[in-house]
């Protein structure tokens, strides 16, 4: 087995725990996930089986997420599963309040993560650090956000927002939820999370485990081929000879004109249209170089 689920994750599971479920489904050892979320987040978790595995890092990176922020609630974990520190009603927020200061939460921002996340400090994971009640300084990171449009506000002694976020890697949207609470100066707590594309899937043509096991169980399931979600990138196409060369780990030396456009990593394929692997290109002064990086057939 080869290529991609793009799955649905349930509430409640970890990403490995659905990995491990997939295990079970396909009776397959070598599978693994892009992209953690958290337990209490659904949507798509993109899954890799078998020597997809090692594809994984050459995704998308984009993503995006609906979300919901409940306003005049602070908790330990940015999120409703953690203890709640701080409850005051917040029914006098408006929307035009909201969307006046969301501008700050575009493009490159500095955030510090939520101190119940997978970060490792010294070796360790904060989340451990703070189940032991050990208070640490939590680094500040620079993340990406592209969009984040407003889909509807409920009000109420505890108003919610239902946003559409799109960002880079690496964004926590637990700690978008708190700090917008904050420079509201009401508090607020990511109430619930949906990633609606992750790894170049969408939400949309996600499967969950019920209907996986149901196409196992009919023999209609298939894997998402790796060629489908590897678009973003350029490819190239090798002869049979050179492509054997390539796969053995030879050096490839090719004329740029073989490059629409260029880019440090690139597919490789032979003429026969099999998926070889990823290459890296390095560049000399009249002709490229392709160096095997991982290598699939």
């Amino acid at each position: 087995m080869f290529g991609f689920i793009p799955l649905n994750k349930p509430s409640g599971f970890t990403s490995h725990d659905c990995v491990a479920k997939v295990r079970r489904l396909l009776k397959i050892k070598k599978v693994g996930h892009g992209g953690t979320l958290d337990p209490a987040a659904t949507g798509v978790l993109p899954i890799a089986v078998g020597k997809a595995t090692r594809l994984l890092p050459f995704l998308p990176e984009n993503k995006a997420y609906q979300a919901i922020i409940r306003f005049g609630i602070q908790t330990t974990t940015d999120d409703l599963q953690g203890e709640v520190i701080k409850r005051e009603p917040a029914s006098d927020l408006s929307i035009e309040a909201i969307e006046a200061l969301l501008s700050q939460f575009l493009g490159e921002i500095e955030q510090i993560p939520p101190m119940y996340s997978a970060i490792q400090r010294d070796g360790k994971r904060l989340y451990e650090l703070a189940r032991k009640g050990e208070t640490v300084e939590v680094p500040v990171r620079t993340v990406r956000v592209d969009k984040i449009e407003v889909l509807g506000l409920y009000t109420g002694e505890f108003p919610e927002l239902v946003l559409n976020i799109e960002c880079g890697p690496g964004t926590y949207i637990r700690a978008i939820a708190r700090d917008i609470g904050e420079k509201l100066g009401v508090g607020g707590t990511l109430a619930a999370l949906t990633r609606t594309e992750s790894c170049g899937m969408i939400l949309s043509e996600t499967v969950t485990f019920e209907g996986l096991e149901k196409q196992i169980e009919q023999g209609t399931f298939s894997l998402l081929k790796p060629e489908l979600c590897l678009n973003h990138l350029p490819k190239i196409t090798l002869s049979l000879e050179e492509g054997k060369r390539w796969c053995q780990g030879q050096k490839i030396a090719i004329d740029p004109s073989k490059l629409v456009t260029f880019s440090p990593i690139i597919q490789v394929y032979n003429e026969a249209e099999d998926f070889l692997g990823m290459s890296q290109i390095i560049s000399k002064d009249t002709h490229y170089i392709l160096k095997p990086k991982v290598v699939i057939n």
